[in-house]
């Protein structure tokens, strides 16, 4: 599986940015990556179902596939693309940490289990003096973070987090000297199949804090605001034909990402997506979602990549959709805006 929550610093350092001032345009491209619940941007590109939204607004979007997580967000905080499909704590770190306004136009999911710390013995207490092998600065990292946290430990408790790419992990688990890791979805339920493995902590313990996306970047969607309702409007067309079901549209997203129906279906078991955009909304506008960022702006600034020369964990603004903010006010680059999907919600689209 594509490594969908990778963080660098060398990420981070890119200072290429969107223009000051984003024109009125007609052709726009948006990146994803493969992932279970981005999964439907691939099917929009190729259903048509993008083309017939984009043409009712008189603009082209293309949506392109990039295997490489990283790369794609590299790419849109460097102005190739108008959006990408990022996670919240990406999102803050790479474009956001960047000085690239970014707003968040689709809360599309967040992560219910997809996300696992998995041993062989003990439990979660039993972590400290341990090595816990995962990809390092990602995703896995704050997870591993929030469940030390819930035990009373830290890092520093343990022997010590072992960088091991995703490509390795399934491996990794079955060797003698690993006696722990945390990763993500397929590799979670793989792993769990070994009689040796216990799940000991994981997304659904911190329900809402691993956010799916859609981001775009902020002053192209000031400038173009059909761009926004194009997007909103085919995402939500698809997320009402996975909700009813649909197995030939499912089938297309299993195949996609290199699974079968049942596959997928076991992965979307283990993700809150959002198929209604009033859900989304209500998500969006709830009080718990500044909570989070304060916390994933906190994991983020003690590994050193909130954003280059971070003074504190209150570097980077966050804006959510009452106007309140986290972090500096007066550095606000990462926007919740629940416009559009207000729009889907109320038929406006």
């Amino acid at each position: 599986m594509t490594a969908r929550r990778i963080a660098t610093a060398t990420a981070i350092a890119l200072t290429l940015a969107a223009p000051a001032f984003a024109q009125e345009k007609t052709d726009f491209r948006v990146a994803w990556s493969i992932y279970v619940g981005w999964m439907p941007w691939g099917y929009l590109e190729d259903s048509g179902i993008m083309d017939k939204w984009a043409e009712k607004y008189g603009i082209d979007v293309e949506i392109v596939q990039i295997n490489d997580y990283v790369e794609s967000i590299n790419q849109y905080t460097a102005g190739a693309f108008d959006g990408v499909s990022a996670t919240n704590m990406d999102t803050l770190s790479i474009p956001a940490g960047s000085g690239v306004d970014t707003t968040a136009l689709i809360v599309g999911d967040f992560s219910n289990g997809n996300d696992a710390v998995i041993v062989k013995e003990g439990g979660l207490a039993d972590l400290a003096g341990k090595p816990v092998h995962l990809v390092e600065l990602s995703v896995s990292h704050y997870l591993l973070a929030r469940a030390l946290d819930s035990v009373g430990l830290t890092e520093a408790d343990l022997a010590g987090v072992v960088n091991t790419s995703d490509a390795d992990m399934i491996a990794a688990f079955q060797t003698d000297d690993v006696e722990a890791v945390v990763t993500w979805n397929p590799l979670v339920s793989t792993i769990l199949e070994d009689p040796a493995a216990t799940r000991v902590f994981d997304s659904s313990d911190i329900p809402g804090e691993i956010i799916d996306l859609m981001v775009v970047n902020t002053e192209t969607l000031a400038a173009n605001p059909d761009f926004g309702k194009a997007l909103v409007g085919a995402w939500y067309e698809v997320m009402g034909l996975m909700a009813a079901g649909d197995e030939e549209v499912l089938t297309a997203m299993a195949e996609a990402s290199g699974t079968d129906l049942a596959g997928y279906k076991a992965q979307l078991d283990s993700t809150e997506m959002f198929y209604d955009p009033a859900d989304a909304v209500a998500f969006t506008q709830s009080e718990a979602l500044p909570d989070t960022m304060v916390n994933v702006a906190e994991f983020l600034f003690e590994k050193g990549i909130l954003g280059e020369g971070a003074p504190s964990a209150d570097f980077i603004g966050v804006e959510y959709p009452d106007g309140a903010t986290t972090g500096d006010a007066n550095n606000v680059t990462f926007r919740y805006d629940t416009t559009y999907m207000q729009m889907a919600a109320d038929g406006a689209l």
